[in-house]
């Protein structure tokens, strides 16, 4: 169970001491070690490790941590614009929406909503950063982890994703790319660049990309509902379109320094910064039943935002191969948006004329260490901490204008602070019991304290602090060349946002069962997990696998929307609601065709996964009382072949997702249709400086429909709204000089 947190500032001093212990016991091992063994026999063993494990190593197969890493060749092998279209083809990954629209969640095992833990260089990403905008250009690789790690945080029920940005090289690097993107009712130029040098014991690397991105859309709703007798007493119809452009750019600039001794410096640091506007109409037509307090909703906005992080890694070589790592870091977030919603009468004139501008602003500083030794033959010891404190506060100024249509102007001047302190601290070993079985073994503790002040409500402060054992083995079995067993025991959680936490009513136009305010809940706790993982795997060739894997988790302290009528409006609020239950089964295949066939072939890759996912919330009657509307199926299926002189590199890849219907409470349900992708691409090699690289991706520009359907005794509303969908074609113009 959650225990309370102690204070920053002792949590601090705690980071500190543990800092000095772990600097204190290393000198005292190197005295004994130094006397034990003369210092040339004390400083071999390590480095021949390190050779003998860098040739021919692979992470995926050789890491006893179930781990999968997505090169950078692969990332921009589709020539995508984000970084969501590169993750839905992963296996065991999707995204949640409509094909063709930014803003998709990114779910493992199916699950999203603080389930799939996303990092940035291995750290949580800032507040109100997306990675719709982050260019799959800036990007080194991506990590998929499918079982927690002590040394990342345990916030990843489902798997963490860990987005690693481009380092420097070795050699020097100058490349620009001139990118463009059409279809039906998108428009979007990007510009990236990559520049990279060394200088002796100094290198750098500066990544950066500027995009845009200009949209249309439709999307057409329907409302119903029926009485208790199942007759019909209300259709409404809605033409919703949608316009807008948001704007920005990415920069990703990186210094290394090698000093005497082998020690390192690295500074880097991440900046996004972007514009938008967007503006939406609604028409809803009544055809039956009561009217709507608004027939006509429109609404403008605009949002300007700037996010920045920085951090200074000092890597400090020990004798013994002994290794301390410390990080200190910053980071800082701006964010203002304003936006007027209007309501308007069929027949009568405005109703509605809202004014509301937001401010918010968020800063931090975080300190990382890990001290890394290999004391014990056989052993990869290391420890560390994680410990940083964020400041974040909002302004919401809301005006409403006097109508003779409308009721006493609702004018409103809120304003919030929150803070959040937290600190963990980890221990790890990885063990080579024998060189075909191997063991990790971590145990991480990580507390949170939230408090937060608004001038609309009372102080809400939340400690809470949870132990995650971790235990992971991988055993290859004897007289094979590539088979091997994996085997995971883990403790995760799931913390909730500051925005679950806070008390705060944001409210809807047209206020029902299927659109109502929404709220935060001070008195959420933790979701807590225990996870079993088991998974075969066999290589037989180079680049070939076929693999199986299989996890459960049981989850206490289930968040579910709680819906509730409070003074005539239907107000949506997160509650803990008892336990859940998850099961996944993922299996994949991918290999070059010649792995199969004896006879000379072309040099074409194949690929293939399949994921299916199970789920049950206790309290929630079913059937289909799936948790978060988890992804029961999704597929990936993928060809490439490249021709013999290498001028010519093409493929394309369908992915599949169903959806179907969920029960989220007893009485609210929901309902998503499938989504099928199919993309082609194409790169051709003009000389080693200049490239073209060509993409079609949602070829079968399948309209996404989504129902929201709320029943009690007094009968059954359901609202249906549909997101047609077109292809979209890319051209990108890749040049190094």
């Amino acid at each position: 169970m959650p225990r309370s947190l102690p204070s920053f500032l002792p949590s601090f001093r705690l980071a500190v001491c543990s800092a000095a212990v772990l600097f204190a016991w290393n000198v005292q091992a190197q005295e004994k070690q130094a006397t034990a063994e003369p210092p040339a026999q004390s400083d071999a063993g390590p480095v021949q490790k390190v050779e003998v494990k860098g040739s021919g190593y692979d992470p995926r197969r050789d890491d006893t941590a179930s781990k999968m890493v997505v090169t950078s060749e692969e990332i921009q092998k589709y020539g995508d614009t984000n970084v969501t279209d590169v993750l839905k083809r992963l296996p065991g990954i999707t995204v949640s929406g409509a094909a063709g629209r930014s803003g998709g969640e990114i779910r493992m095992r199916g699950l999203g909503s603080g389930y799939t833990q996303i990092l940035l260089n291995g750290e949580r990403a800032p507040a109100g950063f997306s990675l719709d905008t982050l260019a799959p250009e800036l990007i080194e690789r991506i990590e998929i982890l499918h079982a927690a790690s002590a040394e990342y945080s345990t916030q990843s029920i489902a798997g963490t994703i860990n987005v690693v940005l481009k380092k420097a090289v070795k050699t020097a690097q100058r490349e620009v790319k001139l990118g463009v993107q059409r279809s039906k009712d998108s428009f979007s130029p990007t510009v990236n660049l990559q520049l990279s040098d060394r200088d002796g014991k100094f290198s750098y690397s500066l990544s950066g990309s500027l995009y845009r991105f200009d949209y249309h859309y439709d999307n057409p709703a329907q409302e119903l509902a029926y009485a208790p007798d199942g007759r019909q007493v209300l259709q409404r119809r809605s033409m919703g379109t949608g316009d807008g452009r948001p704007e920005g750019i990415n920069l990703a600039p990186r210094l290394n320094w090698v000093l005497a001794g082998g020690d390192t410096v690295t500074a880097q640091f991440f900046v996004n910064v972007g514009r938008g506007e967007h503006r939406s109409a609604n028409r809803i037509e009544t055809e039956l039943g009561a009217r709507p307090a608004y027939d006509i909703e429109a609404i403008q906005s605009s949002n300007h935002n700037a996010i920045g992080r920085g951090d200074v890694t000092w890597v400090h070589k020990l004798a013994g191969g002994a290794k301390l790592e410390l990080k200190l870091g910053a980071s800082t977030g701006r964010n203002t948006s304003d936006s007027r919603q209007r309501g308007t009468v069929e027949g009568a004139g405005l109703a509605l004329d809202r004014l509301i501008n937001v401010k918010s602003t968020e800063n931090g500083v975080n300190s990382i260490g890990k001290y890394s030794t290999p004391l014990v033959p056989g052993h990869a010891l290391s420890m560390g901490w994680d410990t940083g404190y964020t400041k974040r506060e909002e302004s919401r100024l809301q005006r409403e204008t006097a109508l003779p249509l409308a009721g006493a102007p609702v004018n409103s001047d809120e304003g919030f602070d929150a803070a959040i302190r937290r600190l963990a601290l980890y221990g790890q070993d990885d063990w080579e019991i024998t060189p075909r079985w191997s063991m990790y073994g971590g145990v991480r503790w990580e507390g949170i304290e939230t408090r937060s002040e608004g001038n609309s409500y009372d102080s809400v402060r939340q400690r809470t602090s949870v132990w995650s054992p971790l235990l992971q083995t991988l055993w290859k079995l004897p007289d094979t060349k590539g088979d091997q067993v994996r085997l995971a025991l883990t403790r995760t959680y799931k913390a909730q946002p500051t925005s679950s936490l806070i008390p705060r009513r944001n409210t809807s136009t047209n206020n029902s069962q299927t659109d109502p305010d929404r709220e935060g809940n001070p008195n959420l706790r933790p979701e807590l997990a225990l996870g079993l993982d088991m998974s075969y795997e066999h290589y037989w060739a180079e680049g070939a696998l076929l693999s199986a894997r299989a996890s459960a988790r049981r989850i206490d302290g289930y968040t579910r929307q709680g819906l509730l009528l409070i003074n005539e409006r239907w107000v949506s609020t997160p509650v803990n609601d008892g336990r859940a239950n998850t099961q996944t089964l993922e299996l994949e295949a991918k290999f070059p065709l010649r792995a199969v066939l004896a006879a000379p072939v072309p040099a074409i890759d194949l690929r293939a996964s399949l994921s299916r996912n199970w789920s049950q919330v206790e309290r929630v009657p079913g059937p289909n009382n799936r948790l978060d509307q988890q992804t029961p199926f999704s597929g990936n299926l993928g060809i490439d072949y490249k021709t013999p002189d290498g001028v010519l590199t093409t493929g394309g890849s369908f992915n599949f997702r169903n959806g179907g219907p969920v029960r989220v409470t007893e009485l609210q349900s929901s309902y998503t249709s499938p989504r099928r992708d199919l993309d082609l691409y194409a790169l051709w090699k003009f000389n080693p400086k200049i490239q073209l690289r060509l993409a079609a991706s949602n070829l079968l520009a399948q309209d996404f429909q989504s129902d929201s359907i709320y029943s009690d005794a007094s009968g059954t509303i359901r609202r249906n709204s549909i997101s047609p969908s077109t292809p979209q074609g890319r051209a990108t113009l890749e040049m190094k000089f």
